[in-house]
């Protein structure tokens, strides 16, 4: 990590719109895993867009999740900032936590009441069938922003920088538990609404958290927030 002391980087994570896996509910991981948006899902990105112009945002580098809705909600986000042709960066790394043998596939069937105890004694080591432990995602999300932002001197070390990262609900409660080092049963334990940003400054003396599941722009309908219990959030 850079060692230089004239930078503040202001990153906005920000989570995908509505997608089609969202709106079925009582999966234990959505039947298509890499579902579009929903119409909803594209409005409330083009609103996320609009409200950044509203309020004079620009960023200095734009990265998005390589899966479609975060893709789209990127495309939507730049339509509304009325900066279509803005280019961003597609990111493998910051995908979300991926369970194949899950999709499509009832909660109920998969998590019973043994799964979810265990579940809760495991916390993020936890492993869903074939798929990733939330230790997994937070290392290659944490990875990646340390190798290819964090130590980027053209971003950090080089004056003010802002950046918007696009991803999704599971991956970023997971990076939220690296930057801010709470306890693991609180990595399902707060909601992000869809298109929400979550906004922090990395300076030379470290984390600051400025804002949580910000969504003021949504409103009149775009998209209201949903809660995510603890043990029911569907990747």
């Amino acid at each position: 990590m850079t060692t230089q002391s004239d930078f503040e980087l202001d990153i906005y994570f920000i989570r995908h719109g509505e997608s089609a896996s969202n709106v079925v509910p009582g999966l234990a991981a959505g039947k298509n895993w890499d579902a579009a948006m929903t119409e909803r899902g594209h409005r409330q990105s083009v609103a996320l867009g609009e409200r950044l112009k509203e309020d004079g945002i620009t960023f200095d580098a734009i990265y998005s999740s390589s899966q479609v809705r975060a893709v789209e909600t990127t495309q939507g986000m730049l339509k509304g900032l009325g900066t279509p042709d803005v280019e961003f960066t597609l990111v493998d790394e910051i995908i979300e936590l991926q369970v194949p043998s899950y999709r499509g596939v009832p909660r109920d069937e998969v998590y019973t009441p043994e799964m979810r105890l265990r579940r809760e004694q495991l916390g993020k080591w936890f492993v869903p069938g074939d798929g990733e432990s939330e230790k997994v995602v937070e290392r290659r999300f944490s990875n990646w922003l340390e190798d290819e932002v964090l130590a980027n001197p053209s971003l950090v070390g080089n004056g003010y920088k802002r950046i918007a990262i696009v991803s999704h609900g599971i991956a970023l409660r997971c990076v939220f538990h690296n930057i801010l080092e709470f306890q693991d049963r609180f990595i399902r334990r707060f909601a992000l609404a869809n298109t929400s940003i979550s906004r922090f400054r990395f300076a030379p003396t470290g984390w600051f958290p400025v804002s949580l599941n910000d969504a003021a722009h949504l409103r009149g309908g775009i998209g209201d927030i949903t809660w995510e219990g603890p043990l029911d959030i569907t990747p």
